[in-house]
Formats: C-alpha cells, sequence, structure tokens
C-alpha cells in the first residue's frame, strides 16, 4: 500500500504528449478562449485580483478537501483570488485510474482528522472509471470565463465526494454542464492532454499542486504519512494560514 500511495501522489510521470498543445489552445490558435489569459498560470488578472493555478485529479480527496477549505476562507476574508484547476489525471500518471478503496481509505483518515463536514454521500461504488471526459468539460468551462471553469471543477468535485455520483456517466455530466450553460459535447479532450503536459513541463509532482506567484506547493498545510494500511493526516493550522496569505492575496482591494 506505501508504493500505491507513492504512485498516485508522488512519481513524475512519463509524457506522450507534445508541450506545443497547450500553446496552440489557449492562445486561441485552435478555439476561442475567452480568458485564455488564466490558462498559461499567470499570478494576476482582471486588474490584480490573483489567481491560484491547481494541477489536480477530480478524483483526489486532498484536492476536494483544499478547494473547500481555500473557496471558504477565500469567501470569509473577501479576496478577489480566482482558482484555475488544470488537469493532472493520474490514469495517466499512473497507468491505471485510482482505486476506489484507496480513495476510501484516504477519505476515511481526512473525516477523521482533518474534514468530518466531507464527504458524506461518497460511495465507492459510483467511484468513475475515467475522469477524462469530466477533466474535459472543466477545461471547456474555462474557456467560457474563469468564474465558470472555478464552479464547474467545483461542481464536479461535490458530485464526486458529496453526492455520490459518477462523473464518468454521460447524463450526470450533461447535466452539471447544463446547470452552468455548457454543451458537454463541446468538450475536447485534446484540451486534457494538453493541460497535463503543462504540468510536467511546471514540474506538478502530485495531485494537488498549487501554484502562487511562480511557486508550486504540493498539498500544502497538509502532513501526510502512510503506515502499512494506515493514514495518518495532521491539518498544519499555521502553514494554512500562511498559505492563504500567500494564495488569496487581495483583501478588499488590498495586498497583505
Amino acid at each position: 500500500m506505501g508504493d500505491i500511495y507513492r504512485i498516485d501522489r508522488f512519481r513524475p510521470p512519463n509524457s506522450k504528449y507534445r508541450p506545443e498543445d497547450l500553446a496552440d489552445r489557449f492562445t486561441g490558435r485552435s478555439r476561442p478562449a475567452p480568458c485564455c489569459v488564466g490558462m498559461m498560470a499567470p499570478s494576476r488578472i482582471d486588474g490584480g485580483s490573483p489567481v491560484v493555478t491547481v494541477f489536480a485529479e477530480l478524483t483526489c480527496p486532498f484536492t476536494h478537501v483544499g478547494l473547500r477549505r481555500l473557496v471558504t476562507r477565500r469567501d470569509e476574508i473577501a479576496s478577489r483570488a480566482r482558482f484555475l484547476v488544470l488537469a493532472w489525471p493520474l490514469e495517466w500518471v499512473n497507468g491505471a485510474p485510482l482505486d476506489p478503496e484507496f480513495a476510501a481509505m484516504e477519505i476515511t483518515a481526512l473525516r477523521t482528522e482533518v474534514a468530518p463536514d466531507l464527504f458524506r454521500g461518497f460511495d465507492p461504488k459510483t467511484f468513475p472509471r475515467t475522469t477524462i471526459p469530466a477533466l474535459a468539460m472543466a477545461s471547456l468551462a474555462y474557456t467560457v470565463a474563469l468564474a465558470t471553469g472555478e464552479s464547474v471543477s467545483l461542481a464536479l468535485r461535490d458530485a464526486v465526494f458529496e453526492q455520490g455520483v459518477d462523473i464518468g456517466d454521460p447524463s450526470v455530466l450533461s447535466a452539471i454542464a447544463n446547470a452552468h450553460g455548457l454543451d458537454v459535447r463541446d468538450a475536447d479532450p485534446d484540451a486534457v492532454r494538453a493541460e497535463y503536459e503543462e504540468g510536467q513541463r511546471r514540474g506538478v509532482v502530485g495531485s494537488p499542486y498549487f501554484i502562487v506567484e511562480g511557486v508550486g506547493y504540493f498539498c500544502p498545510s497538509l502532513d501526510i504519512s502512510h503506515v502499512g494500511d494506515e493514514f495518518s493526516i495532521r491539518f498544519d493550522a499555521p502553514a494554512f494560514e500562511d498559505f492563504t496569505l500567500r494564495a488569496l492575496g487581495d483583501v478588499d482591494g488590498a495586498r497583505p
């Protein structure tokens, strides 16, 4: 089990795709992208609002906790920051999808140590066999607006972890797409490949991997150890406060 944990979270991937794919797509040469300024991981847009870039897998429990905690804190302090969540598909990194029972083990530890309020609807039986179509839809949402992409990225994770539905099911994806004014048929799997390549270029080492002002952070604020068949996860409150200060930036329009 220790080897599985190491592979899922830490092993650098071997790539098959071209790094120029992301530049082609997000500079508008392959399709218009109204928020393309956000797609090369800038630190700020919209008159100085911070942008936090995150490379992550949709079925990664640590990403779900991290994003939810950061979104809650953003709203509490009235930050204008937005999250640009790009694809880091573990089924490509590892050559196989994340195992639902392994994810369940992670979730048990997270609920015990860190987030008892989350994962209430998680069901290993509805864990998706692939996340590529859902990741493609998230990428499509970002071509509409940064806020739309963020909303869809959060909704997809809520579907997995809070509602217990299979985001690999086309009907589930269609419902989420429709709720955000999207047509799931417009989603392009090549965008997922391009984002994955960009993550490799930036030195992403696992999910979630945050980039703030050009600096990478893997799974910030969680101290994770894995012994035998058990996880130990400790929430590092001072580290979370420090990362929040760095990541969320403007508070009521002023840089801290």
